[in-house]
């Protein structure tokens, strides 16, 4: 889908984190609707670096932009040489600054805030510089445990992935008081789709209850699923999402779900219908009560009202939409 947005003929674009999973989506999305646009992806790729809990530090993967005919950069946002390189051999229009340390049960929290908080206030100062709008990840894990719906201004973190990303935020707020560009924050909720294979365990439960079912084996989820909900948004939503951001130019931060949380039943229940199954849920204790969101909500009205965003995808369009992708990734990955 392309939406009706400035020409960008000419215009360079540079996406952080472009390797991952919206990053890549986003690096298509202008190849594909905007040619005559130069677009810069920045990405640490992933190494055998991991972090305490097991998990890559870095979730960038090459085949994520197979077909990509832009410019790849490899290179860690803490690099303050290589930021001071794209700043004078560079002029970018636009930053999407996806890249980040993403997992949140990360228990490194020197990293986190250099990662997150840090190198995004370098970035930021590159864009004034630069003169270019800024577009950045920010994350529904500023709001914890807050009440539904979600609403800006109501965040509660409990990890310090959503205390890195509200930081983010205030900094943001901050700078957008000083500054011309615009600075906009898209507050993701949870996000699933094409791309995501390489985020590994950390990939949403769309993918993996995908691959359970299309390998045989019975859903395992938790008792009481049918009423531990989420707002779930599909990855083509959050293209829009930034897109729109893009054109709108107003700065701010803002939620980007759907408004309307489903259950991971429904996932199950909707995935065994597009893949002509019927296998028996099993169902388990769920171990982390008393830290386990079981409500998410976002509230979109200042999103629709500044951004102009409305969710095109309901939970069954969008897995609809997304099974043949789960079954290539099943048999040339998993299967592989």
């Amino acid at each position: 889908m392309r939406y009706i947005e400035d020409d960008l003929t000419n215009k360079t674009i540079l996406i952080t984190g472009g390797a991952g999973f919206i990053g890549s989506n986003l690096a298509f999305y202008f190849q594909n609707n905007h040619p005559d646009a130069k677009i810069v992806v920045l990405d640490s790729f992933r190494s055998s670096y991991v972090l305490s809990n097991g998990n890559l530090k870095s979730f960038g993967h090459f085949k994520n932009l197979i077909g990509f005919n832009g410019e790849i950069i490899s290179g860690d946002i803490n690099d303050k040489d290589l930021l001071l390189d794209l700043e004078i051999n560079y002029k970018f229009d636009y930053i999407f600054h996806e890249a980040a340390i993403s997992d949140t049960t990360a228990q490194e929290q020197d990293l986190m805030i250099k990662t997150n908080v840090n190198a995004y206030k370098d970035l930021l100062d590159l864009a004034i510089r630069h003169g270019a709008n800024m577009i950045y990840a920010s994350s529904a894990a500023t709001y914890g445990n807050a009440e539904s719906p979600q609403r800006v201004g109501r965040e509660a973190p409990n990890n310090v992935y959503g205390f890195s990303k509200l930081c983010m935020d205030n900094l943001s707020r901050d700078y957008i008081k000083e500054c011309d560009i615009s600075i906009i924050g898209l507050r993701y909720f949870n996000v699933y789709g094409k791309g995501e294979y390489f985020k590994n365990t950390t990939a949403s439960m769309v993918l993996q209850f995908g691959h359970q079912i299309l390998a045989g084996k019975n859903p395992r989820l938790f008792e009481g699923s049918d009423k531990i909900l989420r707002d779930f948004i599909y990855i083509e939503d959050i293209i829009q999402a930034n897109i729109k951001a893009m054109m709108s130019k107003k700065s701010g931060v803002y939620n980007v779900g759907t408004g309307v949380p489903r259950s991971f039943q429904d996932i199950v229940d909707i995935l065994q219908k597009e893949l002509g199954t019927n296998l028996a849920c099993e169902y388990m204790p769920n171990p982390f009560v008393g830290s386990y969101q079981f409500h998410t909500e976002a509230d979109i009205e200042t999103t629709r009202e500044a951004l102009g965003y409305e969710p095109a995808y309901d939970m069954e369009d969008a897995i609809k939409d997304y099974v043949g992708e789960i079954k290539r990734v099943y048999e040339q990955e998993v299967k592989a």
